[in-house]
Parts: structure tokens; C-alpha cells; sequence
């Protein structure tokens, strides 16, 4: 083993902590040198590629407040609410892809209102160093619509769109699907 590779040296301190987003700095040893790092951890996330039987990907058009405009995405959400939930889970040693799964589910149901009967994981997109921030895709080819439809909470405008798997690339590669990490999970997905 490389004794230069960086290694913790004792416990995270975090220094700023809000609902879903908290700023951490970690002491570390590399040699005989330490330093510090820091980095934003944020509750995990899940997308769907949702596929139809007649080979069309389900986007939806969202009206986003955090960036106040309209963004065509892949449906998905949280995979807990809080930051709190999220670190009981890391705690306990739970299976975070188990619990992205069961949260990719109820996002279908609830953001598009289709019970999933066929789902398995594609993809996970850690955003990078200094922010932790993991998004987990499932890849969705068997499910049925449910009778009520939508459950959009409180100040979500959701719209579904089918599109054919060209227009989805198409849509990747001219920026009009918006996230950029769903943009490189899908057109690998696309690829295959």
C-alpha cells in the first residue's frame, strides 16, 4: 500500500449544516504531511428512464424554482427528505441503492404516475470531489399507469413526455434536457 495516499485522520467536523446540504472538513494524513479537505455532502438522489413498450423514454417538462425556468428531466426526486435521514442511513450501514430504489418507485407513482413492476439499477453518477452528492438510475421497462394519475406535491408543475430514443438524443446534445449529469447517464443508456 502507498503510505502517501491520503488517509482521515480522526473525526469529520461539520461546519455549516442546513436540510438537505452540509459542509463538512475532514483532517488527513498523507505521509508525513496533513491537511484538510472540504466538501458538500447532500441526501442522494434517484432518475428513471422509463420505457415504453414501444421504445420511447418518458421525460417530463418541470417548472424549477431553484432555477426559475421550465427544464425538460428524467422524472426522480430524493432519496430521503432530509440530510438527517440521510445520515442515520449512512450510520446504520443501510443499503443506500435498496432505499434509492424504493424511493424511485414512489417518485414514478407519485411525479408520473405510473406503478413501477419491473425496475433495475443503471447507473451511479457521483457528482465529484468536493461535492458529495450521489444520484442512482433506474432503468424502468414494465409498469402500468395507476388510476389517479399524477400525486404532485404542493408547487410541483409537472408535464410528461414521450420521445423516441433519437429525440431523446437529440435533446441530450442540444442542451435542452437540462441536468447535465442525466445528460451523460442517458446517452451512455442510448448507446447501448
Amino acid at each position: 500500500m502507498n503510505k502517501s495516499l491520503p488517509k482521515p485522520k480522526g473525526q469529520e467536523v461539520v461546519i455549516f449544516k442546513g436540510k438537505l446540504i452540509e459542509i463538512v472538513q475532514q483532517k488527513m494524513q498523507a505521509g508525513d504531511k496533513e491537511f484538510t479537505v472540504e466538501f458538500a455532502r447532500r441526501s442522494p438522489g434517484t432518475r428513471l428512464i422509463i420505457i415504453s413498450r414501444d421504445h420511447k423514454i418518458l421525460l417530463t417538462k418541470e417548472y424549477r424554482t431553484d432555477i426559475k425556468k421550465w427544464d425538460i428531466r428524467l422524472p426522480g426526486g430524493k432519496v430521503v427528505d432530509t440530510l438527517e435521514e440521510y445520515n442515520q442511513l449512512l450510520k446504520n450501514k443501510v443499503d443506500i441503492a435498496k432505499k434509492a430504489m424504493a424511493a424511485a418507485k414512489k417518485e414514478a407513482l407519485e411525479e408520473v404516475g405510473l406503478e413501477v413492476e419491473k425496475i433495475k439499477l443503471f447507473a451511479l453518477s457521483n457528482c465529484g470531489t468536493t461535492v458529495v452528492w450521489d444520484i442512482y438510475y433506474f432503468i424502468v421497462t414494465k409498469f402500468h399507469n395507476h388510476p389517479d394519475g399524477q400525486r404532485l406535491e404542493l408547487g410541483e408543475n409537472i408535464k410528461l413526455n414521450w420521445v423516441s430514443f433519437n429525440d431523446a438524443k437529440k435533446m441530450c446534445l442540444n442542451s435542452r434536457i437540462g441536468e447535465d449529469r442525466s445528460v451523460a447517464v442517458l446517452l451512455r443508456f442510448l448507446a447501448l
